[in-house]
């Protein structure tokens, strides 16, 4: 275990490393991030036509990057339109917009992102993969809308909606979904987890306390995933046993609510089928939480599940409570999550950070919109800072695993959000080159 003085050196020269690289980063405009990252992934080949599949047109890329980039910065198609450049005149990128940006090829644009990213040597030092956090982001929709609900602490005297997304252990968002106000997450979780279409296989899942509930546990439980909320209130938790005069010794006391094992038994095949039904993806997981709760009256197979999940949550509990190692992972996790939210908010700076969609594929699309930037500069950034690590250590400097572990490439400040919108890349870019990094301080 470190000492006080270690920990004060480590944090000082994480700090040290953190200041080095992020000074040293190139400085693009977001446009021409964008158009970089398509040079490495090809990412505009996901967006098809609606109608002919295949079919291509000229310059595609570049109509598609405009119109990610005015989705994204909430900005409309005006600050990105350029006349005299076929490729992005107005008539031409509302066109692209209708017929080439929508669920399914935002959702194939982002799996190329997220299967890129995760193949890079400093993702893979952040993380495999194998774990993943759910947040919502809040916003307000100040528009007429159905797909939208109240919540004075969120959204005042109007309605908005939630931004429901995933983030990976190496700070990719991997999916999202739109929920009309702020309904309880836990109806959506699993959803997002088993209908996401990247390279990524997360099985431990961190939440806020929305998240949680007996039988989510036991969902996850039966799919063989670890469920990790972090509770704002551990004591008043329950803690639960199987059997009624078992000695459990110190945890006598604490665990004082019996499981009923024989509900469990009872319904044990219908709940493998449940499990089997939510694998192969011909039920919908919030469908069918919202059929076992029935309006907040379960069913009996979804008391047998949340039985089953009090299990699962004695467990966690006690894992919880006893291992502080596990507690600062899954709060780790979760800040990566509110980092991710904090750029998604600098990216999404136009209209006063409200969302103008009325609809919700409309509000779909561009928040999804959203999520694919963020992701994009995550790719950037991770690509970049290998390069500053790399030229750090050729210079014979010490830069240490545990601090590159530390390391986040959630950073913005380098790159130009406002201002023209002129969608070149430098030269260097366009031979297939990485730009060079500035120079170092020496």
């Amino acid at each position: 275990m470190l000492s006080p003085l270690d920990r004060l050196e480590e944090s000082a020269s994480l700090r040290r490393l953190r200041h080095r690289v992020a000074a040293v980063l190139p400085r693009p405009t977001l446009p021409d991030l964008l158009l970089e990252v398509h040079q490495w992934t090809g990412l505009a080949a996901a967006f098809t036509h609606v109608s002919q599949g295949g079919g291509r047109i000229k310059d595609l890329a570049l109509s598609v990057c405009a119109v990610l980039l005015a989705q994204a910065c909430n900005i409309g198609l005006d600050p990105v339109v350029h006349p005299g450049i076929p490729a992005l005149e107005y008539d031409r990128l509302t066109w692209v917009a209708q017929n080439y940006v929508r669920a399914e090829t935002l959702s194939a644009a982002n799996a190329t992102l997220v299967d890129y990213h995760a193949q890079r040597p400093l993702a893979r030092i952040w993380g495999q993969g194998e774990v993943a956090s759910a947040d919502g982001l809040r916003f307000v929709v100040p528009v007429r809308s159905l797909h939208a609900g109240p919540n004075p602490k969120y959204f005042g005297t109007g309605r908005g909606v939630t931004y429901y997304n995933f983030t990976s252990d190496q700070f990719s968002g991997f999916n999202a979904l739109v929920i009309p106000g702020t309904l309880r997450d836990s109806l959506r979780l699993l959803e997002g987890v088993l209908d996401q279409h990247t390279g990524l296989t997360p099985h431990e899942i961190m939440t806020d306390t929305a998240g949680y509930s007996d039988l989510i546990f036991g969902l996850f439980g039966l799919l063989g995933y670890q469920f990790s909320p972090r509770l704002a209130d551990i004591g008043a938790a329950r803690f639960w046993r199987l059997e009624s005069e078992a000695d459990y010794g110190v945890l006598n006391r604490l665990a004082r609510q019996r499981i009923r094992a024989d509900l469990i038994i009872r319904h044990w095949d219908d709940m493998l089928r449940v499990a089997g039904s939510l694998k192969w993806g011909t039920v919908n997981a919030t469908s069918l939480i919202q059929a076992l709760q029935h309006g907040g009256r379960p069913t009996l197979l979804g008391r047998a599940i949340g039985e089953l999940g009090r299990i699962y949550k004695t467990r966690y509990l006690l894992a919880y409570l006893d291992d502080e190692s596990y507690r600062r992972r899954i709060l780790t996790q979760l800040n990566r999550g509110e980092a991710r939210h904090s750029l998604a908010r600098a990216v999404f700076y136009g209209k006063r950070g409200e969302l103008h969609q009325a609809y919700r594929e409309g509000q779909e699309d561009q928040l999804n919109a959203l999520g694919l930037v963020v992701n994009a500069i995550v790719l950037w950034n991770t690509r970049y800072m290998e390069q500053a690590l790399a030229s750090l250590r050729q210079r014979g400097q010490v830069v240490s695993d545990d601090d590159v572990a530390h390391l986040s490439p959630l950073g913005h400040d380098h790159i130009t959000m406002l201002g023209h919108y002129s969608f070149e890349v430098p030269d260097i870019v366009a031979q297939g080159h990485l730009r060079p990094l500035s120079p170092w301080d020496e």
